[in-house]
């Protein structure tokens, strides 16, 4: 490994005079896999090892080792809008360059896409569209505010029968959710220009009045920015194969294995129920762990705090027994609110291992958009704009709307498919698709026969029906019949 140059008398470090030169191939080794668990990257032609700096990155550990022997670039640009505030920490990290004769892309990567798109992200620059509507936010923050004062106010000047109870619980939970939109706003840095600004609001919004740790969110959150529907990157997809067999390469993987964790023949069914249920018990204990382990205890201390708060502004109305239903049916109907909203976007697209793809391709192949409207807009937080976020993540999020045409001009150039759907079809999409994968792992595993085209339909509707289960049987081949694989008993 190159030597990394040590700081300078001022504090800074000194950059070599005549900087190492590295190939491709020997950044491509560096992935933190290999003997000695190296990382480094490639940022502008300028390598960097980020070896030990990824333990303390503000962005948190994992999100820029998921980078670790790739180029970065564009990465880099897109999570950092302040480049004066990381050029201190990149100087001490810089250990050479590509050689001349190394091109700037790498060969896998579609050099006029990734070009079309630094230009494209110039002009957004030059028309302002990263630079934050402060009155906007003001709003945002206000009406959310606003929800949380009228369901205490709604219990406590009606008391707890069965309408203000219901009127309560759905406005505790919209106040909750649109919380969550706000924060997911700051942690991107959106809201404000300076960084720290952004994460003193987010401190105070997801921290003291949502009540889940602020570094926790960005830990994962980043990770899922970085690598979206990369199995093992995106923490998105930890639910696979637990609970759900997601993508058609893993859920043809896990078929192959035959491993089975759940009845995934009903998956469709039960991701209705379960994938919200889920979610709440994994938020409480995993937040906990988090701050624990990472000795967050400030996150920590906020946490405990937003619980005794809540705890003293309705136990005194409604008891302890009656808070408890209002508190968790909220956190479910919330918790449900999040995932569809979340994963309509992410679910119906490309769910693969990381292939190190352009950024533009990682981003679009992962991402849908739902179609823009008042409501849409508010429902989703935005996020109905997913592909435009996606792109730039530190744009604030009433400028989606005006990118959007510039991002569809770039798709049809590439050929890229821009993909934008009603918020009824998203929904829809996510249980077509999962009831999908069931399919591709029957596809996977099966007799060679000649079998006409009728019969294939019937067995995969019998696999569907659950009366088929292609694991318990003990002979199984491959065969093809009309451009189907088909999977039969022996």
């Amino acid at each position: 490994m190159a030597p990394q140059t040590g700081p300078s008398e001022k504090g800074t470090a000194s950059i070599p005079a005549f900087p190492q030169l590295f190939t491709w191939e020997e950044i491509r080794i560096r992935n933190g896999r290999g003997q000695g668990q190296e990382q480094w990257l490639v940022i502008d032609r300028k390598v960097y090892d980020v070896s030990e700096f990824s333990k303390r990155h503000p962005g948190g550990s994992r999100v820029i080792s998921h980078y670790a022997g790739q180029d970065a670039t564009d990465a880099f640009v897109a999570f950092h809008n302040d480049k004066s505030l990381v050029k201190k920490y990149l100087k001490s990290l810089l250990i050479g360059e590509l050689a001349p004769d190394q091109p700037s892309f790498e060969s896998n990567k579609k050099k006029s896409l990734l070009e079309d798109f630094r230009e494209l992200r110039c002009t957004i620059e030059k028309m302002g569209l990263l630079r934050p509507n402060y009155f906007f936010f003001f709003l945002i923050f206000l009406h959310l505010l606003v929800l949380e004062a009228a369901s205490w106010l709604v219990l406590w000047y009606f008391g707890i029968s069965l309408v203000p109870f219901v009127a309560g619980m759905v406005l505790f939970t919209t106040a909750q959710i649109q919380m969550g939109w706000f924060q997911h706003d700051l942690g991107h840095c959106s809201v404000f220009r300076k960084p720290r600004w952004n994460h003193l609001l987010q401190i105070v919004v997801i921290n003291v009045l949502k009540g889940l740790p602020a570094s926790w969110w960005n830990h994962l959150h980043n990770q899922h920015h970085a690598k979206p529907n990369c199995f093992r990157k995106d923490p998105d997809l930890n639910m696979h194969p637990l609970l759900f067999s997601l993508g058609k390469t893993l859920s043809v993987e896990l078929g192959k294995q035959k491993k089975k964790f759940m009845p995934y023949n009903y998956q469709h069914k039960y991701f209705i129920l379960l994938a919200p249920l889920a979610l709440v018990p994994f938020f409480q204990l995993s937040i906990f762990y988090f701050a624990i382990k990472r000795k967050k205890w400030l996150d920590l201390m906020l946490v405990v705090a937003f619980n005794i708060r809540v705890c003293l502004m309705y136990i005194p109305l409604m008891g302890f027994k009656s808070f408890m239903v209002y508190y968790w049916l909220s956190r479910y109907f919330e918790s449900t609110w999040f995932i569809w909203v979340s994963q309509m976007n992410h679910i119906p697209m490309d769910i693969d291992y990381d292939k190190n793809k352009d950024w533009v391709s990682t981003q679009l192949h992962a991402t849908c958009n739902v179609n823009q409207s008042v409501f849409n807009d508010w429902f989703t937080g935005h996020l109905n704009f997913q592909i435009e976020h996606h792109l730039f993540p530190t744009m604030p999020r009433h400028n989606y709307w005006k990118v959007a045409p510039l991002v569809k001009s770039l798709c049809d150039k590439h050929g890229i498919e821009y993909k934008s759907k009603t918020l009824v079809t998203a929904f829809v999409d996510i249980l077509q698709v999962i009831a999908v994968m069931v399919k591709s792992e029957a596809d996977d595993i099966c007799i060679k026969t000649k079998v006409p085209e009728r019969t294939i339909m019937q067995l995969w509707c019998t696999a569907r029906k659950g009366r088929l289960d292609y694991r318990s049987t003990e002979m199984w081949d491959v065969g093809r019949n009309n451009g189907y694989q088909v999977a039969i008993e022996s």
